[in-house]
C-alpha cells in the first residue's frame, strides 16, 4: 500500500484511526508481509517530518481478511489509557457481517466459551466451558438487511476475543460470506471475508470528548446491495 492511498478517518496528537483494507495484517507475523502498522508509521513520519523511530501503539486488532475501522495510539499515554478503556469495555464496537443464512431469531445475544487452537489459528465456540482455557465471549446481533441468499447483520461484541464474531456466528449456522475457515460454502477470490469493522465509539482518553468514527464497507457489488440498510445505521 502506498502512503497516498492510506485512508485516515480520524487523527489528532494522541490517536489515529484508519480504514483497513481486507488482506492487510495489523502487525507483523511469521509471513514477513508488511503490516499496515508500518504504513501508518511511515505516514506519520512523512507528514510530521519526524526524525528517528515513530511510536505507534496497537490498541485493537482486526483479522487479516477483515476490513474497516482500526485504531492506533500515537503516544504511550494514549496507548495505556485506550487499553484500559478496552479492558473496561468502555468502547462500543460495531461490525457489519454478510452471512449465508438467515438467523432463526432476527436479533439476540450470543454467549459462548471460546477455545483457540493456535496451531491451526482456529477458534471453536462451545455452549459450556468444556476446557479450562476457554474464555467467555458475548455479542449482540441484529438483522438489518436481506438480499437473495445473504443477510446483513449488525454485530456488537461485548468482549474482544480472537476470531470471536467469526466463531460465534458459525456456531449459530450463520457463516460469514467467504469465511471457509469457519464453514462458509466457498471462498472469495482474494481471500477476504465479508466482515467489516463499521464503527468505534468512545470517550477520548485525553480530551474527554466523545468520539464516534464510522465507515462504509468497501465499494463492492455485494456490499452495495445493502447500502441503504447500512446508511440507516449511520443515521442512528
Amino acid at each position: 500500500m502506498e502512503l497516498e492511498y492510506l485512508d485516515v478517518l480520524y487523527e489528532d496528537n494522541h490517536l489515529i484511526i484508519i480504514n483497513k483494507p481486507a488482506g492487510w495484517l495489523v502487525q507483523g507475523d511469521e509471513t514477513g508481509d508488511q503490516p499496515i502498522s508500518e504504513v501508518v508509521k511511515s505516514y506519520i513520519k512523512k507528514k510530521y517530518d519526524k526524525p528517528g523511530d515513530v511510536f505507534l501503539g496497537t490498541v485493537h486488532r482486526l483479522d487479516r481478511p477483515v476490513s474497516g475501522v482500526l485504531l492506533f495510539a500515537r503516544t504511550s499515554k494514549a496507548l495505556e489509557r485506550m487499553n484500559k478503556l478496552f479492558a473496561d469495555r468502555q468502547i462500543q464496537k460495531t461490525y457489519i457481517a454478510l452471512v449465508e443464512k438467515r438467523p432463526k431469531e432476527l436479533s439476540g445475544t450470543l454467549t459462548h466459551y471460546l477455545s483457540k487452537d493456535k496451531s491451526k489459528n482456529l477458534t471453536t465456540a462451545y455452549t459450556s466451558q468444556r476446557y479450562k482455557d476457554a474464555k467467555k465471549a458475548s455479542l449482540d446481533y441484529r438483522l438489518i438487511g436481506e438480499v437473495g441468499d445473504f443477510c446483513a447483520l449488525e454485530v456488537k461484541p461485548e468482549t474482544g476475543r480472537s476470531h470471536q464474531i467469526r466463531a460465534q456466528l458459525a456456531k449459530m449456522k450463520c457463516c460469514i460470506r467467504g469465511d471457509v475457515k469457519y464453514g462458509a460454502s466457498k471462498p472469495n477470490e482474494d481471500g477476504r471475508i465479508h466482515l467489516h469493522s463499521f464503527s468505534l465509539e468512545f470517550i477520548h482518553p485525553v480530551t474527554q470528548e466523545p468520539i464516534k468514527v464510522m465507515n462504509f464497507p468497501p465499494d463492492e457489488q455485494i456490499w452495495n446491495l445493502f447500502q441503504d440498510a447500512i446508511a440507516d445505521e449511520m443515521l442512528k
